[in-house]
């Protein structure tokens, strides 16, 4: 996909009519274009008999479309549609016509044809569906997800909610999606990340005309969009390259800020330092000489640092809270940058009111983002572009709402990571993205980019990880020999 920006499904379907108009194109040929993509991606899978399921809406007209150009491959291809006595109207009546025409029928849906078939193209409901799916619908998206076909979407899954990716009660589970025009930003995040498979996309010619006047809601990045850390210089020392301090690790806890602060050596941060609790040290020190690690003289650290991260391990006991309160206050008034991540999240819930930091990156979970915005998990989860920018605006900071499809959001933009993958679901993962994070703001990356090529740079390390060893059984501390490798790959003059 060379185009990046995502949109609404709103804001696709109030623009697309004018930006064909500029770009000389009835919405029949863009009809076209549409079928002529999937069909794109349908010679990839060199099927034998492909059913398409259809619906009776523009949907259903691209499905027409693509059926018609099967046919006319020599190819075998049945069209069965939930509702075949239903009348369409417009540019889909169009397309249903044509097929007629060239011979083809129009079936219900059965079994039967679903087990004949060697893969299955979705037409059954768009971008415009608001509320559950209808029993009749449900049942063939059902037996479609229990047959164990390929499956291609066109536009988005039959049944997921466009704008948020949740399944409206359920969903087509697609090997890839086809979609046009905009990419509908709910594909690239939780459910619908998940129920898309294979994001493909195609602006049918009109893309550079629809830019021109709908406004994006945001922008997918992975790490080939990092532009890389300045080169360094010949004459420079460790204390060139940023001096992070790392709080955290309670009694029992040391393991999370020591992944964080190994994950920022790893990252390329000239120094780290560890204000840990007494009985962490130790632990933390072991193997690792070149931390410094220490217990009292937290302000004194704060004051050697140029930016902080604190939460892994911190806790939320006396000492977890005396040290909160002294690191955030410090980073306020001297406005250190600053990641707050973990049990930090939790403490910050409790007296948000009381601090106001200019340059801050939160890096909460759903269930931390639920106790920061007082909403349940399942809230969160089920419009997570909505909560991020929430969070952000709240806290006035850079909201990291971590999951498949991580968002990052300013308060005026989101940016959605494309990379990663399940296998950095694991205790640990988010240490070492809060350490990477730390370590870019030390290098002299502004918040922002901190957050968005930290979270890439993770994500990517995770991807690799997964290559070569599989998904199961990967240690957040796997990652650092790719994050090193990754960090110096790319470097900008």
């Amino acid at each position: 996909m060379l185009n990046k920006t995502l949109f609404t499904a709103q804001q696709v379907r109030d623009n697309e009519a004018l930006a064909a108009k500029n770009s000389h194109c009835d919405l029949f040929t863009l009809m076209q274009r549409a079928g002529e993509a999937v069909y794109k991606q349908w010679q990839l899978f060199d099927a034998r008999h492909t059913l398409v399921i259809v619906g009776h809406g523009n949907n259903a007209g691209d499905g027409y479309v693509v059926a018609r150009l099967i046919m006319q491959s020599g190819k075998k291809v049945t069209v069965c549609a939930a509702e075949p006595n239903k009348v369409l109207t417009g540019d889909a009546a169009k397309a249903q016509q044509l097929w007629i025409e060239a011979g083809g029928l129009v079936s219900h849906f059965t079994k039967d044809a679903l087990n004949e078939c060697n893969i299955v193209i979705d037409a059954l409901l768009g971008t415009g569906l608001k509320s559950a799916v209808r029993d009749n619908f449900a049942n063939i998206i059902k037996a479609v997800n229990n047959s164990g076909k390929p499956v291609i979407s066109i536009d988005i899954p039959s049944g997921i909610e466009a704008n948020t990716g949740q399944p409206l009660g359920c969903a087509v589970q697609a090997t890839s999606t086809v979609t046009f025009v905009g990419i509908k930003q709910g594909l690239t995040t939780t459910a619908g990340k998940q129920y898309s498979g294979k994001l493909v996309f195609d602006d049918l010619a009109i893309g550079d005309a629809f830019t021109c006047i709908a406004q994006s809601s945001g922008t997918l990045v992975n790490f080939n969009s990092f532009k890389g850390i300045a080169t360094r210089a010949i004459n420079s020392h460790k204390g060139s390259h940023g001096k992070l301090l790392c709080v955290g690790g309670n009694q029992g806890t040391a393991g999370a800020i020591r992944l964080s602060s190994e994950a920022a050596l790893r990252t390329g941060a000239g120094m780290v330092r560890v204000y840990t609790h007494e009985s962490s040290i130790t632990p933390i020190s072991i193997g690792r000489p070149e931390l410094m690690v220490s217990s009292n003289n937290l302000h004194q650290a704060l004051e050697w640092a140029s930016c902080a991260v604190i939460g892994p391990g911190l806790g939320q006991d006396e000492w977890a809270q005396q040290t909160f309160d002294e690191v955030m206050q410090y980073c306020q008034n001297n406005k250190m940058p600053l990641v707050i991540d973990a049990d930090a999240l939790n403490l910050l819930v409790k007296q948000a009111s009381s601090y106001t930091l200019e340059q801050c990156v939160l890096t909460p979970h759903p269930g931390e983002a639920s106790r920061l915005l007082s909403v349940s998990t399942s809230e969160i989860e089920s419009d997570r572009f909505n909560y991020a920018r929430l969070c952000a605006k709240r806290y006035n900071a850079t909201c990291v709402l971590k999951g498949a499809g991580t968002l990052i959001d300013n308060a005026q933009h989101t940016w959605v990571c494309e990379d990663g993958n399940p296998a950095l679901a694991v205790g640990g993962s988010g240490d070492v993205l809060t350490g990477i994070i730390g370590a870019l703001l030390a290098q002299g990356l502004n918040i922002d980019e901190a957050a968005r090529y930290g979270v890439t740079l993770h994500a990517k390390a995770g991807d690799i990880a997964s290559e070569r060893d599989g998904q199961r059984g990967m240690l957040p501390s796997d990652l650092f020999p790719i994050v090193r490798e990754l960090v110096n790959k790319v470097t900008r003059v």
